[in-house]
């Protein structure tokens, strides 16, 4: 079946068509909390074509593979879990990579020494203890102008 515009909203016969099941199983799913479509002010659902797709992934999931409702409402809430992660592993890379390039190009890290003394250092290293037997901090501080 093509695929409907990404922008695309849909009125609940319309999305039920769309996902080939009926109107009543689309309310039950989301009385279930499973497929969860936006509502006008009237109170009228509204699904979007990740809404469709969903609602196919659900009706897969338990006709082809035999999953319960249970079931598959875990999967999903496990498939958010998944993917806000990954987006966070991005957010972090790419943090990392704006603090290398930072660093490449002269940006200096400092840290404060025991005794006050302001201690330059690369991203991430920590500072060195004193000869003498003095003790450095483990913290590291990063100063940003």
């Amino acid at each position: 079946m093509p695929r409907p515009d990404e922008d695309a909203v849909f009125v609940i016969s319309v999305a039920a068509e769309l996902a080939g099941m009926h109107a009543q199983t689309l309310r039950q799913y989301d009385r279930l909390g499973l497929v969860t479509p936006s509502r006008t002010r009237g109170g009228g659902r509204r699904y979007t074509a990740r809404d469709v797709d969903l609602l196919r992934q659900v009706q897969r999931l338990s006709q082809e593979e035999g999953v319960s409702l249970a079931g598959i409402s875990r999967i999903l809430e496990l498939e958010n879990h998944v993917d806000a992660l990954r987006a966070r592993v991005a957010e972090l890379t790419h943090e990392v990579e704006r603090l290398r390039a930072e660093t490449s190009q002269g940006s200096r890290v400092f840290s404060v020494g025991p005794g006050g003394e302001i201690l330059a250092s690369q991203l991430g290293e920590r500072p060195r203890r004193r000869p003498g037997g003095g003790s450095a901090s483990q913290a590291l501080v990063l100063w940003r102008p």
